[in-house]
């Protein structure tokens, strides 16, 4: 297998010290960019409702990851699935991806809300949300997956 060495562009600062389950949606924190970032790099970025956030759940141990099949959030009530069906933080390369607000953007920060990272988290990539990368026609999903989200919002 081929690996990439990935340097983050920005972290994580404010919002949750700690990652739980749900209500993501009203927290808010500060991507402040890397030291080899220049601040230009935001330039622009103002013009844009919402960010789509790359980031590595660096907290997760190597014991911890999941690569097989696993019930979300451990309840046996919803199906079994693979680590690829769900979004999980124990996956293999501990990717997370997040569409967020952005509230602001001040020098070398953006501030977000609705990001479920927490605070000190290395982040790989901040990406505009263009309409024209959404879903074309209608998004499917199963019923587990649709009622994980109730709350996490």
């Amino acid at each position: 297998m081929t690996s990439f060495t990935l340097t983050p562009v920005a972290t994580v600062r404010g919002g949750r010290a700690e990652a739980t389950d749900d209500d993501w949606g009203k927290s808010r924190a500060r991507l402040v960019l890397s030291n080899e970032i220049p601040e230009d790099a935001l330039a622009g970025l103002t013009d844009f409702s919402h960010v789509e956030i790359i980031f590595v759940f660096d907290q997760v141990t190597d014991d911890r990851i999941v690569s097989g099949a696993r019930h979300p959030r451990g309840r046996k009530d919803w199906p079994l699935v693979g680590i690829f069906a769900q979004r999980g933080k124990n996956r293999p390369n501990r990717l997370g991806v997040t569409v967020c607000s952005i509230v602001a953007v001040e020098g070398r920060e953006v501030v977000v809300e609705g990001l479920d990272a927490i605070d000190g988290t290395p982040v790989l990539d901040i990406k505009p949300v263009l309409s024209g990368f959404l879903p074309r026609g209608e998004v499917r999903e199963p019923a587990w997956a649709r009622e994980i989200m109730d709350a996490y919002w």
